[in-house]
């Protein structure tokens, strides 16, 4: 049978989603921890994969087994979990069902705190800047839905076959001090939405023009993008599946 797990952690003690080498992941938590439960080996598989030090409200995965699952098994599985990652519910789904394939869409915000505050200093990126023209970086992220191939925002080096990502919402919103930037896309390219947020602020400081950014776009080259923004301020939101709807209480 397979199941699904809706979930969500934070990523501060994490090197990213996915299992490397002599480094702790949030899969490989996981893994361990359905194994021990089912007393056989299991491999999760995620609708996506995380960087070191991003955080997910909404996650899903999928994974296989024989055994009919108790009904206290997200009980059981979060008592094993450290407290940074949280099974909300498990859900028996087709056998054809894939995590990662059969996402339609995802969804990111990156919190900026305009400010001090020591009790959001691991989920948000602190800023003492005063005079952001966020106009300015809305009429420049409106941009990225007339475009497809987005290699300028991608890490240089990297295994995709493809640049090309279908951009369907992308806006900033100031609520006091917190400045969200809300993106949404098919598919998201490794680092992509921490270079995005970089560029924009530097339309949002005057550093470049909306026009630069069309341009930095169009020139598919990583070197004319901004800087990344530190990973602590970025959240995988939502993972939207056709045959699942399933919203965090």
């Amino acid at each position: 049978m397979r199941y699904f797990l809706a979930l969500s952690y934070n990523g501060k003690n994490y090197y990213g989603w996915q299992i490397q080498p002599e480094v702790i992941s949030v899969q490989e938590q996981i893994n361990k921890a359905i194994s021990t439960i089912l007393q056989e080996e299991i491999n999760i598989v995620g609708a996506g994969r995380t960087d070191a030090g991003v955080h997910a409200s909404q996650m899903f995965a999928h994974f296989d087994t024989n055994k009919v699952l108790q009904e206290n098994f997200t009980y059981k599985l979060n008592a094993i979990l450290p407290n940074d990652i949280v099974i909300y519910k498990t859900i028996v789904v087709d056998d054809e069902a894939h995590a990662r394939f059969d996402a339609t869409s995802r969804s990111y915000e990156y919190k900026i705190w305009m400010g001090r505050n020591p009790f959001l200093l691991d989920t948000t990126w602190q800023l003492n800047y005063k005079n952001i023209d966020i106009d300015a970086m809305n009429k420049a992220a409106k941009i990225l839905l007339e475009y497809e191939d987005f290699e300028c925002f991608s890490k240089v080096k990297t295994d995709v076959h493809t640049f090309n990502c279908e951009v369907t919402e992308a806006y900033w919103k100031q609520k006091g001090n917190e400045l969200t930037f809300y993106i949404s896309a098919n598919r998201f390219l490794r680092n992509m939405v921490r270079a995005i947020v970089g560029t924009l602020l530097e339309v949002g400081l005057q550093k470049k023009s909306v026009e630069d950014f069309r341009n930095v776009i169009e020139s598919k080259n990583r070197g004319n993008a901004g800087v990344s923004v530190p990973a602590k301020g970025l959240f995988l939101t939502k993972v939207a599946y056709d045959y699942i709807s399933f919203e965090q209480e």
